[in-house]
C-alpha cells in the first residue's frame, strides 16, 4: 500500500505542477528555473529520500556540476539540493512521462556521437553563457551504486571554453544512497535504488515506492576550472577521482566535514550535545564534584537525541512490503 499512496501522491503532485511549468516556460518567465528546483525537493519527500548535503555548494553562476550516476533518482535528488538542468542522453526524450519531465525542466538532449560532439558541446555553451548551470553525468550510464565508472572526457568539452570571459566553474559531486530505515544500505539492498542494465523503469519504480525511509548523501567537492590542468582529460580525471573517493567514503560511513543541510544535521547536533555532556561530568568529577552537579534534562528531552541518532524503522516502512 505504502508504494501505491506515494505514487498516487507523486502523480497528483505532477498534475499540479506540469501545466504550471509549460505556461512558465511559454512566457520565458525567471520562475521556470525555479519550479523544478521546487518540484524535485517535494518529490524527494513523498518518496522517503532524507537528502544529505555535505559540503560547500558552488554559488558562481553558471557552474558545470559533475556528478556520479546511479538511477533516475539522481535526478530527483540531485534536483533537490543543485539548481541546474541536466544534461541527458538523447533516448530519454522519448521515454514515457519521463522524457516529458525532463523537457519541462529544459534537459540538454546530446548523442553519443563523435560527429554531434561538437554540436552539443556548442549547445552547452549557449545554456552557460546565459546563466545556466548544468548538471553532467560524464559516465555516460548507470550503475549499481557500488562503484563509480570511468569518466568521459570529451563530456568536459564545455569546460574547455571560456564563458563571457572567464573560465567556467567546475564542481565535482558525489551521490550516494547509504541508509534504508537508518540501517547501513550494504551491496543487497542497493540495487533496489540503483536502476541500471536492463532493469525494468516501471517495475524498479514500484519496488522502490515500497521500501521505507532512505537516507541520500551528495557531497560537494572543491571547486575547479579547466586553467588548473593541463587539458580535459586531465580534469575529467581529477573530477573522476574526487567523486570516486567521495562515494567510497559515504557508503563505508566515513565521510568526514559538515552537513549543511538534510538529517545528518540532527544527528550531528545531537551526538555535539551528548559529548558536550559527558565532558562536563568528566571535568566535574576530576574537580571533586559529583556528576549529580552536572544540570541534567528531562527524560523526553534525552529521549529526543536517542531518536535523532539512531531511529528505527517504522511498522509500515521496514522493508519491500
Amino acid at each position: 500500500m505504502i508504494a501505491i499512496w506515494r505514487l498516487i501522491r507523486w502523480i497528483g503532485w505532477i498534475a499540479a505542477c506540469a501545466p504550471l511549468q509549460e505556461v512558465l516556460l511559454l512566457l520565458k518567465a525567471p520562475l521556470a528555473k525555479r519550479l523544478p528546483h521546487i518540484f524535485h525537493r517535494v518529490t524527494s519527500r513523498i518518496f522517503g529520500l532524507d537528502v544529505e548535503l555535505w559540503g560547500e555548494r558552488s554559488r558562481e553562476r553558471p557552474t558545470l556540476f559533475i556528478c556520479n550516476h546511479t538511477s533516475y533518482l539522481d535526478v530527483v535528488v540531485l534536483g533537490s539540493v543543485l539548481p541546474g538542468s541536466f544534461v541527458a542522453k538523447h533516448e530519454v526524450r522519448s521515454w514515457p512521462l519521463f522524457g516529458w519531465l525532463a523537457r519541462l525542466q529544459r534537459t540538454v538532449f546530446v548523442e553519443r556521437r563523435r560527429d554531434t560532439t561538437a554540436k552539443h558541446r556548442d549547445e552547452m555553451v549557449e545554456r552557460l553563457e546565459a546563466g545556466d548551470n548544468l548538471i553532467l553525468f560524464p559516465e555516460g550510464t548507470s550503475n549499481d551504486g557500488n562503484r563509480v565508472l570511468p569518466f568521459k572526457s570529451s563530456f568536459f568539452g564545455a569546460a574547455e571554453k571560456p564563458i563571457n570571459g572567464k573560465a567556467l566553474t567546475v564542481q565535482p559531486v558525489s551521490i550516494s544512497y547509504t541508509k534504508l530505515n537508518g540501517i547501513p544500505m550494504g551491496r543487497r539492498y542497493r540495487p533496489y535504488f540503483a536502476w541500471y542494465g536492463d532493469m525494468d523503469l516501471a517495475g524498479h519504480l514500484y519496488e522502490m515506492a515500497n521500501l521505507g525511509r532512505a537516507t541520500v548523501v551528495v557531497e560537494c567537492h572543491p571547486t575547479i576550472t579547466i586553467e588548473q590542468f593541463k587539458n580535459r582529460k586531465e580534469l575529467a580525471a581529477h573530477c573522476e577521482r574526487a567523486v570516486a573517493e567521495g562515494v567510497s567514503k559515504a557508503i563505508s560511513g566515513r565521510l568526514e566535514g559538515r552537513v549543511i543541510r538534510g538529517r545528518g544535521m540532527r544527528h550531528l547536533a545531537a551526538a555535539a550535545r551528548n559529548r558536550a555532556r559527558a565532558s562536563a561530568g568528566g571535568l566535574l568529577d576530576r574537580m571533586g564534584g559529583g556528576a549529580g552537579n552536572v544540570p541534567q534534562r528531562g527524560q523526553h528531552e534525552d529521549r529526543r537525541a536517542a531518536q535523532a541518532e539512531a531511529t528505527p524503522p517504522g511498522p509500515s516502512e521496514s522493508g519491500r512490503g
